[in-house]
């Protein structure tokens, strides 16, 4: 209704009903109307005013404004622009359109998917937009389907099944006849493939086609994070066939044509539990008083080559993946734990970055190419620690020299403004079975540093060798690791946030930036809300991502950054290996246009593992906690939002939310700005980094969701022994209450 003071339902001419009725259609621009309706949202009651509304609304209709379909249902018209884009669907149902072709991600509202779902390339018209709404469209075609397999739980009744999915993925119950049931019982846990979904029906038709077993156990429930992330479970036969068809041998020819460091000391050092091992380094002293490091990377291009099957698989994959109990290889067994792996004793060929640096880890030469070596010692990371906290063990003297120049390799890589990001990583001790019996902390320390250092070093030396040209040559095509600067926008409440504790980053310059981030990284350690902090400092950062075009790596503070050193678990170090042999060998620029395909695929594959080892935590997290129901655990606030916070427990770093409707003292609001909600009439506030005390009250193994709600008075002076942490937030909703008054009176206590 118009802001002008005049009844309801009203309105001073016909002039003044058609700009109700536009506005109208303008704020729901996907929805259709009959008169009916636009008269009752109108409060109009008159049959005359009636007719007006049908004669304005054929008007609009001739004048091209509305679309009438069906017949005496109108909806808004606008002149058609089509986007092509992906689907990237919410847990509401609702979608965004990610595409190149607009600036802002595209609102699509359920309605409006057209059976459309989370991945699927789809064509959408575009709705013009209203100053107060956000940009809307509708999907009109879907081009590529991303999947047609999902998981979930069937429920088996008399005469009929579905499929209750799991995720995100499909936010629709599957029908599934009971003769496409493939064996499957009430309750279980399946793969379902989608085989029929008409237009004008609400849920499709599929058949199972894999049966999992029962929810909650171990094997799968992994089985089915495996299904719902369209991971493979095994190699196809064909693959692994050529895989064990590659000679084990090393013949004395290839050995010739390499540069043969099988004289020269040369370890591995890697976790206690790893199987396959990708790169060694060597030490060696010269004649001169400086050092010889030798960087070796397991030559997986030379048995992979391009365009075969283990080639085409590899790529596929891009990645392997690290689940919580269980890894899912790039490479089949035969060659990512034999062939390639750099196991002591025995021969392996290798491509190699070598590096003649002096006492203060300067880089004075370098060298590229095609070695042969023989590993004198694999090493774990806790045996390389305790020699360098003092300890004895094997080839000591050579570990302490590499130790030296990577500390000095990365404090010139943090004064160039690298980033520090040293946050814990917990990890489950399980049982046979997979359950989890408890959470440990895994912190990085100088024995992960070493190796770390020198594989930043090789792999901005391979990136630099490529990259860097003359003044008038022309860049080769590339694979290049890069990672943008801050988001400004989301810089800006960061900034914000951490200066209610006190912080300021200054951000004259990207240089600048960095060093005001680790210096706040330096200052919150210890802190309470140290952790909380950190998480935040990492989601202003973009995400690095793999391109042709070199932007460089802001955390890294390199110019040229590329992936060398792990060709066994990720497809980019093997492209990365065959472009920098092909210009070695003098050969021409490579195709750009397929390069850049090869690397948005490995970028998107990579965010595919991501989100799938995230998932198998996160079940290991609830599956933790299901038999701690009522427990109270101090924890700290890690996430803020419109339905609740989340808290993060200390001891094991799980993260399960507190609903806003758990909170009924008061009507809570978020404030997005401050990373808050706030009771609107105590003015009590639940703040980002804040200690707090919970229970736990549901942990829901089907959705991998954990609820907890503030633990009670008693509960918390049991936990912290008096004055306890929640009370922290009656005190600042006094204050709160204070300033207010103050504000209001000019006065002050």
């Amino acid at each position: 209704m118009s802001k002008k003071n005049k009844k309801a339902g009203t309105y001073t001419g016909k002039k003044d009903l058609r700009a109700r009725l536009s506005a109208v259609f303008d704020e729901n621009p996907t929805r259709h109307y009959n008169y009916k309706q636009l008269s009752r949202l109108l409060d109009v009651k008159d049959a005359n005013m009636k007719r007006l509304i049908i004669e304005i609304l054929n008007a609009m209709k001739q004048e091209g404004t509305l679309a009438e379909y069906p017949t005496g249902s109108f909806v808004l018209k606008y002149p058609t622009v089509h986007v092509t884009g992906v689907i990237d669907m919410t847990a509401k149902g609702t979608a965004y359109l990610v595409s190149d072709e607009i600036a802002e991600d595209l609102f699509i509202p359920q309605v409006g998917l057209k059976h459309a779902l989370n991945g699927d390339r789809v064509k959408v018209v575009v709705y013009a937009r209203n100053k107060r709404r956000r940009p809307e469209g509708e999907v009109v075609e879907i081009l590529e389907r991303k999947r047609d397999t999902f998981v979930g739980i069937v429920q088996v009744s008399r005469y009929h099944a579905f499929l209750s999915p799991s995720g995100k993925q499909l936010p629709y119950d599957v029908f599934i006849p009971l003769d496409e049931l493939n064996g499957a019982k009430s309750g279980e846990k399946v793969v379902v493939k989608i085989t029929e979904w008409l237009e004008n029906q609400r849920n499709p038709v599929g058949k199972v086609i894999e049966v999992l077993g029962r929810p909650g156990n171990n094997d799968a429930e992994m089985n089915a994070i495996m299904a719902e992330f369209d991971l493979p479970v095994h190699f196809p036969v064909a693959v692994e066939r050529a895989a064990c068809k590659i000679n084990a041998g090393i013949d004395a020819d290839e050995i010739s044509r390499r540069r043969d460091f099988r004289p020269v000391t040369t370890f591995t050092i890697d976790p206690v539990d790893a199987k396959d091992f990708d790169d060694a380094l060597s030490l060696r002293p010269l004649a001169n008083g400086r050092w010889e490091v030798g960087v070796h990377i397991a030559d997986v291009s030379h048995y992979v080559t391009p365009d075969t099957p283990l080639d085409r698989e590899a790529l596929a994959r891009a990645t392997s993946v690290y689940l919580v109990d269980r890894t899912i290889p790039m490479l089949p067994e035969h060659l990512s734990n034999g062939l390639c792996s750099l196991r002591p004793g025995e021969e392996k060929l290798c491509f190699s970055v070598v590096f003649e640096m002096d006492g203060d880890a300067r880089v004075l030469s370098r060298w590229f190419g095609r070695t042969v070596i023989r590993s004198d010692r694999r090493f774990t990371y806790e045996e390389v620690q305790e020699m360098i906290d003092g300890g004895e063990g094997d080839f000591k003297p050579d570990i302490v020299v590499l130790n030296d120049l990577a500390r000095k390799l990365r404090e010139e890589r943090f004064n160039a403004g690298a980033i520090d990001f040293d946050r814990p990583e917990a990890r489950f001790e399980m049982a046979a079975d997979g359950k989890p019996l408890a959470v440990t902390f895994k912190r990085s320390r100088e024995a992960n540093k070493l190796i770390e250092e020198f594989m930043l070093l090789a792999n901005r030396s391979v990136a630099e060798r490529v990259g860097k040209v003359e003044a008038g040559e022309r860049a080769k095509t590339f694979v290049y690791r890069v990672h943008d600067t801050p988001d400004p926008g989301k810089f800006a409440n960061f900034s914000r946030l951490v200066a209610s504790f006190g912080y300021r980053l200054r951000a004259s310059s990207p240089r600048a930036l960095s060093t005001a981030i680790n210096k706040l990284m330096n200052d919150v350690k210890g802190k309470p809300y140290q952790g909380m902090v950190e998480i935040l400092a990492i989601r202003v950062m973009a995400r690095a991502v793999y391109s042709t075009e070199n932007i460089g790596h802001y955390g890294l503070a390199f110019d040229y950054y590329s992936h060398f050193t792990s060709p066994i678990r990720r497809y980019p170090d093997i492209m990365t290996h065959r472009l920098l042999q092909r210009y070695m060998d003098g050969a021409r620029s490579a195709n750009v246009a397929m390069y850049e395909e090869r690397c948005k695929h490995c970028s998107e594959m990579e965010q595919v593992a991501v989100n799938a080892e995230r998932a198998s935590v996160k079940y290991k997290q609830v599956e933790f906690l299901a038999d701690k129901l009522g427990e109270i655990f101090n924890g700290t606030i890690s996430g803020v939002a419109q339905w609740g916070f989340y808290v993060e427990l200390n001891d094991s770093l799980i993260e399960g939310l507190v609903s806003i409707t758990e909170l009924e003292d008061d009507y809570y609001e978020f404030d997005e700005e401050n990373y808050c909600i706030i009771g609107r009439n105590h003015r009590e506030t639940y703040r980002l980094g804040d200690p707090i005390v919970v229970r736990v009250t549901r942990a829901d193994l089907m959705t991998r969701q954990l609820d907890f709600t503030l633990a009670s008075n008693e509960q918390r002076e049991k936990i912290t022994g008096g004055t306890t942490a929640n009370q922290r937030h009656l005190r600042r909703g006094t204050r709160g209450r204070r300033r207010e008054k103050e504000m209001k009176t000019g006065r002050k206590r």
